[in-house]
């Protein structure tokens, strides 16, 4: 059965300058946010490119799905880090596209009952990652842990 709930959020940007975007997050409390794809030096911009941003949305929820698969076990994680490997490259029309996001989620597993619980969650754990399911249509994310 299919579940016909539908969930709508929004979000904005205004044009700063150039290639410069403030971020409009609605009601969330984020003094600052903008989206910078001038291209310019990293040390020069005002905040990540969009490709940064799906990079960011990918691991924010990939992590954020897998604790919550370890709350479900009664196991909480204390200590996680996570990160991805963005890789850009031309089409066959040379036009810049994302070709693959490779993720490394590394959670501090403090004992072998945590060890084994994570490994159970990382079976599907995925699949209730919004974000990550939704963009894999069109982009490869390859998974991947380091445990500490």
């Amino acid at each position: 059965m299919i579940n016909s709930e539908e969930i709508s959020t929004s979000v904005g940007i205004k044009l700063e300058k150039e290639m410069i975007f403030k971020c409009d997050l609605g009601d969330i409390n984020v003094k600052e946010c903008y989206i910078d794809d001038t291209n310019k030096n990293e040390a020069d911009m005002w905040g990540p490119n969009p490709a940064r941003m799906i990079g960011m949305a990918t691991i924010g929820c990939l992590s954020a799905s897998f604790i919550f698969c370890m709350k479900k076990k009664n196991l909480n994680i204390k200590d996680l880090e996570s990160e991805a490997k963005i890789i850009i490259r031309r089409n066959e029309k040379g036009l810049w596209r994302i070709k693959k996001i490779d993720v490394i989620i590394k959670p501090k597993l403090d004992t072998p009952e945590m060890k084994k619980r994570a490994e159970q969650c990382q079976k599907f754990f995925e699949d209730y990652c919004t974000v990550t399911q939704s963009i894999r249509e069109g982009i490869p994310v390859k998974v991947n842990f380091d445990y500490k």
